[in-house]
């Protein structure tokens, strides 16, 4: 708002005409008016005031509304963004960004309801500031769902209790257990992670609590475990699920008492950490199905989180799917690609069984391969050749198993797939899977496939 109490609106549209009208409608109505007729002279006038309301096409020549919206975004959180479209299904690229201080409207426009929707959006950004939700490393989305998860997680974050975080692979747990470490007091100590289920059951124990000199054969020298490493920070035990049974009294007792005796030596070891655990399974269902103590299940349940799967917070999938492409082109040190409306259309469409991680790679691999600066509808269909729809099927092109064919050759076909869709890393093809790491090299062995890269 102005100092004279008048209210500013910046009108982005590439039609004169149509400019024309929303300027004399929102004059009409005693509002300061700026317009602009592309993307590009939208930021610059961005970039050198703020305006209260931004009302802008979704389709131009040089880019769509939400690149405008974005850069409000960044440039002036307070500012509400109602994006127009002449399509009067409304794709989900624009749906997907309502979230207090957004609206959409389909062309032809209505006045009347235009100046109801702003009056609506003023009136509720002057009784609530708007602001950009708290940005979270790595973490990326405005959804309903999502920011939640954060607002519960910074909520642990204030307090020492044990947080356990139930979520499907690739949802980003180990992010969200990193972010409640930099948001809590121990921020200054060490953050130690331990993927229980990447390391050998044999050496197991030794890993978490350390061993003693001549514990076993090649211990020629006491080593402290990632217990002791993380003495005044946090613990994470990513996919606790897979921790032994016979080893699940002893980390029990190092949860209730924080101490521990390392492998080999009498003498007990005291440390002071807060411990977060994640898994991609039901901790509650093994315990019924005698998979997994009791006792420990509630002992590191004492502050239960979640993360949506990709596919009930599609609204953010434009904004990864940006996060990752200037990601990508910054490692290549190249200049980040254009994202076309049709393209995030069909992201959004996609199930994305593999959630957050599966995106990621997508976007690095389309970035990565894409010979053009403009990454349009035709970039995602040559990479899924043509599977808009993709529902955890083998990747195209790979062997594809048939009615009659025997189960163990359809889960070699299957386990095959997934490591072909994941350049061969084991541990992004085991959460895939929905299995663990130590499952799924048993399978490549069983099934003889030929060697690939380690996680």
């Amino acid at each position: 708002m102005t100092s004279n109490g008048v209210s500013s609106v910046l009108v982005v549209d590439d039609e004169p005409g149509i400019r024309t009208a929303l300027r004399a409608n929102f004059l009409r109505h005693g509002w300061q008016v700026e317009t602009a007729s592309s993307v590009r002279e939208a930021i610059r006038q961005l970039d050198g005031r703020v305006f209260d309301l931004v009302v802008t096409d979704i389709r131009m020549p040089d880019g769509t509304g939400m690149e405008v919206m974005q850069s409000t975004r960044a440039l002036s959180p307070g500012t509400a963004v109602i994006l127009l479209t002449a399509y009067g299904s409304v794709p989900d690229a624009v749906s997907a960004m309502r979230d207090g201080a957004l609206d959409y409207l389909t062309k032809p426009i209505s006045f009347d309801q235009l100046q109801a929707t702003a009056t609506k959006l003023m009136h509720r950004t002057r009784q609530a500031p708007v602001e950009s939700p708290a940005p979270v490393s790595g973490i990326v989305g405005r959804s309903p769902l999502l920011q939640r998860a954060i607002q519960r997680a910074r909520a642990a974050a204030s307090t020492n209790a044990d947080v356990l975080i139930e979520a499907e692979s690739g949802t980003g747990k180990e992010l969200l257990a990193r972010f409640i470490h930099n948001s809590s007091a121990r921020s200054e100590k060490p953050f130690v992670a331990v993927n229980c289920a990447a390391v050998p059951e044999s050496l197991l124990e030794s890993e978490l609590f350390g061993h003693g000199r001549g514990a076993f054969t090649g211990a020629i020298a006491s080593k402290p475990g990632k217990f002791e490493l993380a003495d005044g920070g946090t613990i994470l035990l990513d996919e606790i699920g897979e921790m032994p049974f016979h080893l699940q009294p002893k980390l029990l007792r190092a949860l209730q008492e924080r101490e521990f005796e390392r492998l080999g030596e009498a003498r007990s070891v005291h440390v002071d950490i807060r411990v977060i655990a994640t898994t991609n399974v039901s901790l509650s269902a093994m315990v019924e199905r005698g998979q997994f103590r009791g006792d420990l299940f509630y002992r590191l349940n004492v502050i239960p989180l979640s993360l949506p799967p990709l596919r009930d917070r599609r609204e953010d999938i434009p904004l990864l799917a940006q996060y990752f492409a200037e990601k990508h082109a910054a490692e290549s040190h190249s200049k980040t690609p254009r994202l076309h409306l049709e393209f995030l259309e069909r992201l959004q469409s996609h199930s994305w069984p593999g959630n957050v991680r599966e995106l990621a790679n997508f976007m690095r691999r389309v970035v990565t391969l894409s010979d053009t600066h403009d990454i349009d509808g035709d970039c995602f269909d040559a990479e899924f050749q043509g599977a808009t729809r993709f529902s955890g099927a083998p990747p195209m092109g790979a062997p594809t198993a048939v009615a009659g064919t025997p189960i163990r050759l359809v889960e070699r076909l299957h386990v095959e797939s997934t490591l072909v869709l994941t350049d061969g890393n084991r541990t992004h093809a085991a959460e895939m899977l929905g299995i663990s790491l130590r499952t799924l090299r048993n399978r490549i062995r069983e099934y003889g496939l030929p060697p690939r890269r380690h996680a």
